[in-house]
């Protein structure tokens, strides 16, 4: 069972002891990411996350930040995404307390460097042509981009070229100083350890994070009366496609229903569209239907990788099994598998630290609440098949559908017409 508690300074410690494993995950959340940016500083979240590894006054380089972890085995990274940014190492259990001392020292301590945030920012544009070069990863940015547009929720996380090489140092000791403080900051250990000790070490390590100037997002705008369609132009021997719909955030009642589509549509390889796209038809390798639950943005999209000549008969059948659902009551065996398949990949990934410290410190950062495995399986368990065909209704229609086409085209308008539920 898990256990919170808030320091004087507003921090939030989670701990989930674990006495089943060996390891321990150390993994700090803030509650900031690309939504909070301004266009000039587009990137600068995610930039944080690459120089937060390069050097401390203790430590003053990188290897010095990371050689200790390496030293133990250990497993370090950092993510970043529109409404929070993370940090986390793993290591066996007997060294979470050289977690916790690294995981506060770069967070209070680093030296932000001008010579190493040169570096860095080649590195990070090299990132950004990597996922450009890689079409599968490039129409899920090209998604987001189409649906939200010129606002924080239509930027690119990584942000552009231009904006990371204007970042300087003073952009990231302002946004630090604002965004990385302890009320919008949540720290959990998971794993096999003691409470207690977790509490008291993190207590001390964390007491001087600053407490107040936190700046909030923009409201996202969203605006839309018609199906849209956008189109890349790329010469590539695969068409990319990303089709769905504007959903629901994370505070609605049929989050859950919501989840339990995407897995329906796409999720598995006994998937509806799965089926149908590659094994009926054997027009696409890769397609599957993502949900997307924000606190206040939420989507259902299909990506796939389909062959030149089978691009319309591709968003037909898509299109198809979307508004199948909202005329059939589904069954109750299918039903049962997916709700099954959620729960059950959810029991296998928290067997581990690492899982067990995202499962409960996103649900704090995010939605200030948490819920157990038990309590989240009984509210999967809760969704009924009329509460499937009434989500459907709502969120497959015509005004909220979008299509992003990557691949050798340099005209909508074909597109524009097919879609029509």
């Amino acid at each position: 069972m898990f256990e919170k508690t808030t320091l004087p300074n507003g921090l939030r410690v989670i701990t989930v002891p674990h006495k089943g494993t060996k390891t321990v995950t150390v993994l700090a959340l803030i509650g900031t990411g690309s939504k909070y940016e301004t266009k000039k500083i587009n990137g600068l979240s995610h930039f944080l996350e690459h120089m937060f590894f390069k050097g401390t006054k203790g430590r003053p380089s990188q290897i010095e930040v990371t050689e200790p972890i390496d030293a133990v085995g250990g497993v370090f990274n950092a993510f970043t995404s529109e409404d929070q940014t993370g940090y986390y190492i793993k290591t066996d259990a007997s060294h979470v307390n050289l977690n916790l001392d690294i995981v506060s020292d770069i967070f209070l301590n680093s030296l932000f460097v001008e010579q190493e945030m040169a570096k860095e920012k080649t590195v990070v544009i090299e990132e950004i042509h990597m996922r450009k070069d890689t079409p599968m990863i490039h129409v899920w940015d090209l998604w987001g981009q189409h649906l939200y547009g010129d606002q924080p929720a239509g930027w690119d996380i990584a942000g552009t070229k231009e904006s990371v090489l204007g970042l300087s140092r003073r952009d990231l000791l302002e946004y630090v100083s604002h965004q990385y403080v302890a009320p919008h900051t949540v720290l959990v250990v998971a794993g096999n350890i003691n409470a207690k000790e977790v509490f008291r070490k993190a207590g001390k390590l964390f007491a001087s994070m600053p407490v107040s100037g936190f700046k909030e997002k923009q409201r996202v705008r969203e605006v839309q009366k018609k199906p849209e369609a956008f189109v890349e132009y790329r010469k590539t021997d695969q068409v990319h496609i990303a089709l769905g719909v504007r959903a629901f955030p994370l505070s609605h009642s049929l989050r859950y229903a919501q989840e339990l589509m995407a897995l329906l549509l796409g999720g598995m390889m006994s998937s509806r569209l799965f089926v149908e796209v590659r094994e009926k038809l054997g027009i696409a390798y890769s397609i599957n239907t993502a949900n997307e639950t924000n606190p206040d943005t939420g989507s259902v999209t299909t990506i796939a990788g389909i062959k030149q000549d089978s691009v319309e008969i591709a968003i037909k059948t898509i299109l198809k099994e979307y508004k199948r659902l909202t005329k059939e009551i589904i069954s109750p065996r299918e039903l049962r598998k997916i709700k099954d398949h959620a729960i059950g990949q959810s029991v296998i990934a928290l067997e581990s630290s690492d899982a067990n410290a995202s499962f409960y410190g996103m649900q704090e950062l995010l939605e200030n609440r948490i819920s157990t495995p038990e309590e989240v399986y009984g509210k999967i368990q809760a969704v009924t098949a009329s509460d499937m065909k009434r989500l459907a209704q709502e969120i497959f229609q015509n005004n909220r559908l979008n299509l992003v086409v990557l691949g050798p085209f340099k005209k909508k308008e074909a597109f524009q017409k097919l879609l029509r539920l």
